[in-house]
Parts: structure tokens; C-alpha cells; sequence
């Protein structure tokens, strides 16, 4: 084979010709003669018994040359990227194929080519960092949502229903007089203020008293199901029973009951420290991204439309597969369907992560080349030894899972992002008129 012609165009984008010589053309014909000639009649021979010439001189002598071109065209394809050093990303077309007079046949393949990065500053960033320290009424926040967790139900019949209380409660609903589907139930447990039915429903229960009956007029929303939205009914309730939660004494006994601890003082030390350590992990979190934000902000760089696709499809591929949808042959509107979403709504949501995604991977593959990062030997085997301890796998299953090759690559871009960080400093926070701007960045973060 012969590569031909390499001509970059515009937009990340590149044109290339292989020239695949004759006695390969001639081998690939007769091995689509032998795949396909099974299935000829000619009449005078036994079903796929007619010889190459025959059934060329019957259908044409070109009667083999598709199937021979297709079956050539990705050897061409690995023959002239080799040959051209492109790094392509995405899938190749091939925008024209022909057969010469001297039997050769000749390809051209349109490839998307990995854009040129070029750097901005990446290293001595600053970005502001959240404080973590932990206020006292966090602690006692903390404390509190665990006295609700372990409070036990008590049955109450000396007053009216209030909010936060769980009633049962028979409801029957109707709708000019008539009953309605799907407006009835016996011994319904409703918590009150939990904005479970629609808005007026439960602010009325509350006050009723034990065994009271009461008709509650209610409007459904406007964005309700077809039949019943912005129309009045009416809901005849029975309240059967109502219970309060008990909150536990906030003391020692308390402490024992729900930690390894056994004072109350020492459980609550025990709840700063977590949420110390979970306010740093955040805040480090956040200033990282910020800092890799600037670093790929800096840089310029023309990112192909396809390398965003592939990372979308990528993203909800890997969200599929979190509920069982393993099967990469389901193609992405029929998963999109099967998720409750459309294309639209990718575009919105997964598209925006992508993007990010795309540029931090740029940024830190520009940064090792940059750089000149290299891993050795015992670098690659430290961090083999990491990621199995992190998925609970040995060490051989990520070598023959990852290969040495993949091992090593990730192994520099995780050298390059520490290149990026270990540079950085925290700055000060912006005012407070300036912080209003965040959202956007922090929302783009979120979605790494």
C-alpha cells in the first residue's frame, strides 16, 4: 500500500488517500468470490460450484469488487494512519473510493484530527478556598437530625392534629357530586407538612380531632392530570389516629444509643470532627476545580464536535449502566427514550459536563507533553497497586483489565494535575457582590 496525499483542511479536519497496489486488490477479489460464491447459480453448474471467471463473465467482471473494496478499506485506513503519524479521533469516512485502470485501488478517508492545544498559564493559579470551620449550631443541627432518626411514635388523642404530627385518615374525593378515580383510600398515613398531597389538603387536616369527619375544599394546580387540574373538589375525611415523634433526651444514654461513645460530650466531638474533615474534603474539592477551571479557561483550543458527542454518550452510558442498562448495542435515542430523556434535554444537561469534561482532558494531556512527564517502572506499579486497592481487585486483574500502555498514561495525567495544583495558591474570597456571579462556574463543576 501507498499513502497518498495528506492534506489538513479546516476545523480539526483532514483528508488522506491509500493506494492499495493490484495483487491486494486481486487477493481481496477472489476471497469475495470464495465468501460469496456459495450462494451463485449458474445454470450448467452445481450451486456454488461455478468457477470466478464464469460468474464474472455472466455478471460483470467488477461483480466481487464491493465486497473486496469493504473488506480492504480498514486495512487502508490502519496502513495510512500509521504512515501519517495523524492522532484522529472519532469514526473515519471514506468520502471517495475508486478502481484504477491498473487494477490498484485507490481510498480517501476524511478523519477528525485531536486538536492543538495551545497552553495559557497553568501553573501558579489562584482561586479562593470556602472556610472549614464548623460552627457550634452545625454540630447541634447534626445532633438533632439524630435525636428525629431514633424519636419513637406516639399515639396522641387529648388534642387537635398539627403539623409535623402522621394522621391516618379515610378521604373520599369528589368532583361535582360524583366520585372521582383515584380519590379514595382507607387508613391513609399522611404526614402533615410533608407536602405529599395537594396544597391545602393536609393545612386543613390539621386541627381536626380524633374521629372527627370534616369536608376539606380543595383546587387542584392547574398542572394537575388533565381531568382534574384548576378544578374544585371536594374531599370527605375521617380522622382515625394521629402520633408525634418523641424526640430521645439529648444525654449520655442518647450518645450511648447511637455512637460507640459513651457521653454525650464525646459524641458531639466526634460530630465536629466529621464534619471538619467533610467541610475540608469540599472545600479542597471546590478550590481543585476552580484552579483546573482557570487552567482550561487559559488554554485555546477548537474542540471537534464528535469529541463532545463520544464524551456525551459516554457520560450517559455509564449512568445507564448504574441501573442495569449494560447493553452498548442499544442505540442513544432508544437509551435516551428509556432514561425519560430526549435530545434536547441532553444538550441541556450532559452536554455542558461533556464540554468540561473535553477541555480537562485536553488541558492535562497538553500539560504532559509540556512538561515531558514520564513514568518509570516503579511510578506505573505504585499506582496499579493504588487503583486495585481502590476498586478491591489485584494487581494483575487492573494489568490485564488496563493493559501497561493505558496504566502509564494515566498515570502521567495524574502527575500533570499535580503539576497544575501543587502550583496554585488560595487567594481571598471575592466580595460579596462578586460571588453572585459564581453559580454558573460552580453549576459547570458540579457536572465533572
Amino acid at each position: 500500500m501507498i499513502l497518498k496525499n495528506v492534506e489538513k483542511k479546516e476545523k480539526n479536519t483532514a483528508l488522506f488517500q491509500v493506494e492499495s497496489d493490484a495483487a491486494e486488490f486481486e487477493t481481496a477479489v477472489n476471497a469475495a468470490y470464495l465468501k460469496n460464491k456459495g450462494n451463485i447459480y449458474i445454470p450448467g453448474f452445481r450451486k456454488g460450484k461455478a468457477p470466478r471467471a464464469i460468474v464474472e463473465g455472466m455478471y460483470g467482471h467488477e461483480v466481487f469488487y464491493q465486497d473486496a473494496m469493504d473488506d480492504l478499506a480498514p486495512k487502508a485506513f490502519e496502513y495510512g494512519l500509521e504512515e501519517s503519524k495523524l492522532q484522529t479521533v472519532g469514526a473515519p469516512s471514506i468520502s471517495d473510493v475508486n478502481v484504477t485502470d491498473e487494477k490498484t485501488v485507490v481510498y480517501t478517508f476524511a478523519v477528525t484530527l485531536y486538536p492543538e492545544v495551545t497552553l495559557g498559564q497553568y501553573k501558579g493559579l489562584s482561586a479562593p478556598k470556602e472556610s472549614a470551620e464548623v460552627e457550634e449550631s452545625e454540630v447541634d443541627a447534626e445532633v438533632e437530625n439524630a435525636r428525629k432518626r431514633n424519636a419513637r411514635k406516639v399515639s396522641v388523642e387529648d388534642r387537635e392534629a398539627k403539623m409535623g404530627d402522621t394522621v391516618s385518615i379515610d378521604f373520599d374525593g369528589f368532583l361535582e357530586g360524583e366520585r372521582f378515580d383515584g380519590g379514595k383510600a382507607e387508613n391513609y398515613s399522611l404526614t402533615l407538612g410533608s407536602h405529599s398531597f395537594v396544597p391545602g389538603f393536609e393545612e386543613q387536616v390539621a386541627g381536626m380531632k380524633l374521629g372527627e369527619e370534616k369536608d376539606l375544599n380543595i383546587t387542584f394546580p392547574q398542572d394537575y392530570v388533565e381531568n382534574l387540574a384548576g378544578k374544585d373538589v371536594v374531599f370527605k375525611v375521617k380522622l382515625n389516629s394521629i402520633t408525634e415523634d418523641e424526640l430521645p433526651e439529648l444525654d449520655d444514654e442518647f450518645a450511648k444509643d447511637v455512637s460507640e461513645f459513651d457521653t454525650l460530650e464525646e459524641y458531639k466531638a466526634d460530630v465536629r470532627a466529621k464534619l471538619q474533615k467533610n467541610k475540608e474534603e469540599q472545600a479542597e474539592n471546590a478550590f481543585r476545580s476552580l484552579i483546573m477551571k482557570q487552567a482550561a479557561d487559559n488554554m485555546t483550543v477548537e474542540i471537534p464536535q464528535v469529541m463532545l458527542a463520544e464524551k456525551a454518550e459516554e457520560i450517559v452510558r455509564n449512568y445507564a449502566a448504574n441501573f442495569g442498562m449494560t447493553d452498548r448495542s442499544v442505540p442513544m435515542d432508544k437509551l435516551l427514550q428509556m432514561m425519560g430523556l430526549d435530545r434536547e434535554s441532553m444538550n441541556m444537561t450532559i452536554m455542558p459536563a461533556a464540554e468540561f469534561q473535553v477541555k480537562n482532558d485536553l488541558l492535562i494531556d497538553a500539560v504532559v507533553k509540556a512538561e515531558n512527564i514520564e513514568v518509570s517502572d516503579e511510578e506505573a506499579e505504585e499506582y496499579v497497586k493504588k487503583v486495585a486497592e481502590s476498586v478491591n481487585a489485584s494487581v494483575e486483574e487492573i494489568k490485564q483489565y488496563f493493559g501497561a500502555e493505558y496504566i502509564a498514561q494515566e498515570k502521567k495525567r495524574e502527575k500533570a494535575t499535580n503539576v497544575i495544583l501543587e502550583s496554585a495558591v488560595v487567594g481571598e474570597m471575592p466580595a460579596a457582590e462578586e460571588k453572585a456571579e459564581e453559580p454558573a462556574a460552580e453549576e459547570e463543576n458540579k457536572a465533572e
